[in-house]
């Protein structure tokens, strides 16, 4: 399990010697593509943990169309939070975009964590702090940005997605038509702009 080892030690400060130890409070499964963790209308019951492969959240509308809320590619943390923590039927689904391995945490598994290594509590908050601050820019950007300014930022964010998702998801994330983002990819291709990958 080399990325949860090294998300642990590096972004919550468990010592390295007793990572392996926190393997106690997760459970690790393979989820085939486009296998579901989470459908509407469920308890969402755990974190996710993707160690490899690839997930993605979406609610879909009245209209059948589906809205991208979140991608989550290998390191990621994924879950639907009101439903976790206040035992609320989900809205949304979590979906294996990719042949995934994901680590199944238990809600309490921070928790666990900040009483067997103190030291991880700062980490933790600022994780939370820092994924609050994420969807209100979010939030932010679909309200008030242009199609290329999202697009920007998307490649900033997911640098290592455009290669490995259909552009209609891609579309769906940003709340805008495929054809939108062609015309977007197209424009910066006239400015000469190529990604980093």
């Amino acid at each position: 399990m080399k990325n949860i080892n090294t998300y642990l030690a590096k972004v919550l400060n468990v010592p390295l010697e007793k990572v392996n130890t926190c393997s106690l409070h997760y459970e690790v499964k393979k989820i085939p593509k486009n296998q579901f963790l989470l459908q509407y209308g469920e308890i969402c019951r755990h974190i996710f943990f993707v160690e490899k492969g690839l997930l993605k959240m979406y609610s879909i509308d009245k209209n059948g169309k589906e809205h991208i809320i979140q991608f989550a590619p290998e390191s990621w943390l994924i879950s639907d939070r009101s439903s976790l923590y206040f035992n609320e039927k989900s809205i949304y689904y979590i979906e294996a975009v990719e042949d995934t391995e994901v680590l199944f945490l238990h809600p309490d598994f921070f928790n666990n964590l900040v009483e067997q290594f103190p030291n991880s509590i700062e980490r933790s908050d600022f994780l939370l702090q820092k994924h609050i601050r994420s969807l209100q820019n979010r939030i932010n950007s679909l309200l008030g940005e242009t199609a290329e300014e999202r697009y920007m930022k998307f490649i900033k964010m997911y640098p290592d997605l455009l290669l490995r998702v259909p552009q209609w998801m891609i579309a769906s994330y940003l709340g805008i038509t495929p054809e939108s983002l062609s015309r977007v990819r197209k424009e910066l291709a006239r400015k000469n702009f190529v990604p980093d990958r």
